[in-house]
């Protein structure tokens, strides 16, 4: 074979395919290798020196049968316009290259940027409800204007919502698959995943004969994950998988936010959980999110002031006082207002009653304030 792209894409796939080596393992030999063409030529002996290789998976490497199968699935990538993104790739999602465990190798059909300049998971549970549909559906449509690409997992309930969604306010949205693209599972879904191929795409780690298993999901969940800017839990219970993804999402230092439910409602225990345990910031709408990624735009930040100035000119000389510390200082303690402002607890207490009803500010956990 000669040394050439689509060889060493060969030898690529048949790294993957190597029994006992997962991407650890995978990125460890390239990094001593030099290529994946070179660690199907090395001898055995020197793969046994390779840190975490040893004997045992050295001789699985050298004796390993899994060219034919390798050849098999590049021309199955080669038919179907589907391309194998490896990780030492430009074109690799940078931010889940980031997290030690990522895959190798991913195979992706579509036309979106995998390394958009704003990327949002928006994830929850199967069993949608009418509050999670609804709330769904805004999100993504007031998400529209700011040209986020949008990642899910093709699953019924919030994930197959949010990518509906993105595609009637014509925004890219990936769907992440726990299978080879050689089928869509739910086969419901098949319609909305060809749209999404022509405004977004599907990706997968895995290769074409890979079937649908539960086992999958949560290696699925990571890549949502891990390719995100922030991470969205609609609605979730307390067991769902949605509630993994935003603790692999934590564990990547991604930001992640969850809208609250009913203290009852099991199907958004899950989100309450997380907002409780601090693992989610609680969220209302977009706006929301696009402030805490700071994702809001110069103009919408100069109108934001302006409403600002015009509130101040209607506020008590007391409120005004108050206005000002907090709007310097973010947030401060009613002892700190106290000794601030010069007033006696019992008026401050009453001002700042009257401001939280009026939306001004907001009460913090020990007797705390900022503004809304």
């Amino acid at each position: 074979m000669s040394n050439s792209p689509s060889n060493e894409k060969l030898y690529q796939i048949a790294l993957t395919l190597l029994p006992n080596v997962g991407s650890v393992l995978a990125k460890n030999l390239i990094a001593y290798c030099g290529s994946a063409e070179n660690i199907f030529k090395t001898s055995k002996g020197k793969l046994e020196k390779i840190p975490m290789i040893g004997k045992e998976r050295a001789e699985g490497i050298a004796n390993a049968d899994v060219m034919k199968q390798a050849e098999e699935e590049l021309k199955f990538t080669q038919k179907y316009n589907i391309e194998p993104i490896f990780f030492t790739d430009k074109n690799y999602p940078y931010r889940l290259k980031e997290c030690s465990d990522s895959p190798v190798l991913l195979y992706y059909k579509g036309n979106a940027n995998l390394n958009a300049e704003k990327i949002v998971g928006v994830v929850g549970t199967r069993r949608i409800t009418e509050y999670g549909k609804e709330m769904t559906r805004k999100l993504i449509g007031d998400l529209a204007a700011q040209n986020i690409l949008i990642v899910s997992g093709l699953a019924y309930g919030i994930d197959i919502a949010a990518h509906s969604a993105s595609l009637e306010n014509n925004l890219s949205t990936i769907g992440v698959l726990g299978h080879g693209l050689n089928t869509i599972y739910p086969k419901q879904h098949k319609g909305v995943a060809k749209k999404m191929v022509g405004q977004g795409g599907l990706l997968t780690e895995y290769c074409s004969a890979e079937e649908m298993h539960p086992s999958n999901f949560p290696d699925r969940n990571r890549i949502v994950a891990g390719m995100c800017d922030a991470v969205v839990v609609v609605e979730s219970a307390i067991e769902g998988g949605a509630v993994i993804t935003a603790n692999v999402a934590n564990s990547y230092n991604r930001d992640v936010f969850a809208f609250p439910g009913k203290a009852n409602d099991r199907f958004s225990a899950g989100c309450n959980f997380l907002i409780k345990t601090f693992k989610a910031k609680l969220i209302e709408g977009a706006d929301d999110l696009l402030k805490e990624m700071n994702w809001v735009s110069e103009e919408q930040k100069s109108k934001g002031k302006k409403q600002q100035r015009q509130l101040s000119l209607t506020l008590t000389d007391e409120e005004q006082k108050i206005y000002t510390l907090l709007n310097e200082r973010t947030e401060l303690a009613i002892d700190e207002l106290a000794d601030a402002t010069q007033m006696n607890v019992s008026s401050l207490a009453a001002t700042l009653l009257e401001m939280e009803m009026n939306s001004i500010l907001v009460s913090l956990p020990g007797k705390r304030f900022k503004l809304v």
